[in-house]
């Protein structure tokens, strides 16, 4: 397709501006965002419990395993 090697270092932007691909994390929100649009257009004043629920991701999760939750126990 591009004809491109690894050694070639080039950014996935760069590929996805080539091939003409969108980048799927930017498809996905922005199709969230479409439905979420959709379900405000009923007439019922119904809501979708996805769309009350829904919180966007707006920061980066922390690296690593998470906490562990709940009370640690000894097994003394």
């Amino acid at each position: 397709m591009l004809r491109a090697i690894l050694r070639d270092q080039i950014r996935n932007e760069e590929i996805r501006r080539r091939t003409r691909v969108t980048d799927i994390a930017q498809r996905v929100a922005k199709l969230k965002w479409q439905w979420a649009g959709h379900i405000d257009l009923r007439t019922d004043g119904r809501w979708g419990l996805k769309v009350l629920e829904w919180r966007p991701r707006t920061g980066k999760r922390s690296a690593g395993q998470p906490q562990r939750g709940g009370q640690v126990t000894s097994g003394d």
